[in-house]
């Protein structure tokens, strides 16, 4: 049985991630790239997040393509009304998005 290192926990137990998620302030805007094409930008994710996962499960969800990098999520397309409900959904605290 494997033991979290940060909480004692077990690791099928482990809440270090939900309480780092309760903890974040994330903003959403979007930014207009080449050729006037609209991304979505959410970025404000500390270290302790899989920034990666979350990025593939927004891309799946909005049915778009992006990328995660430098703990930025980019997604194509104008998402800024869907997004709060998704991050919701996975975990973050609804106040904390801007």
């Amino acid at each position: 049985m494997e033991i979290c290192p940060k909480c004692g926990l077990p690791e099928q137990a482990c809440v270090c991630e939900q309480i780092v998620k309760s903890s974040q302030r994330i903003k959403v805007t979007t930014d207009r790239k080449r050729y006037g094409k609209i991304v979505t930008v959410v970025k404000g994710f500390d270290t302790g997040i899989d920034v990666k996962k979350i990025g593939k499960s927004l891309k799946n969800e909005l049915a778009c393509g992006g990328t995660s990098k430098d703990r930025v999520i980019e997604l194509q397309g104008d998402h800024t009304k869907k997004i709060k409900d998704l991050l919701v959904k996975l975990g973050f605290d609804e106040e904390s998005i801007d």
